[in-house]
């Protein structure tokens, strides 16, 4: 598996399966260094991106694999890179969150995050805050 900063060719293919943002925000990703491509040989399987919460707490905002890589750990070795990347940063605390609805919440449960609150927007499910000292 490798994990690396995205660059501008990997827009398309991000683009291709992230149907949360645009390429405009995929390229502003890009030019801050928040958007990591994940690849298993050279077949792309994820992306993870990221921004800061209050300007400065990094908020996983998206930690995605493809369907038929999902179940084999790529997941973890994901997170934990992105939390290796976070240190070497100076970060001490990291935050994701995710919908009740999505199994995901045990996912980041079983990987050290500690719910921190929920809010819910109109006609979505309710969401989870999750933090982890890292």
């Amino acid at each position: 598996m490798q994990i690396r900063k995205a660059v501008e060719k990997d827009i398309s293919i991000i683009a291709a399966h992230d149907r949360w943002i645009g390429k405009e925000e995929l390229a502003r990703k890009i030019d801050t260094g928040r958007l990591f491509v994940i690849f298993e040989a050279d077949t792309f399987v994820g992306w993870m991106r990221y921004g800061l919460f209050w300007d400065n707490t990094p908020f996983l905002n998206m930690l995605h694999l493809l369907e038929p890589f999902r179940g084999r750990g790529i997941g973890t070795k994901a997170l934990q890179f992105w939390e290796s990347e976070m240190r070497k940063l100076g970060y001490r605390l990291v935050m994701t969150s995710t919908a009740q609805t999505e199994y995901a919440q045990h996912f980041y449960v079983n990987n050290g995050y500690k719910a921190a609150g929920s809010f819910q927007m109109a006609n979505e499910p309710l969401e989870i805050l999750f933090l982890k000292n890292i």
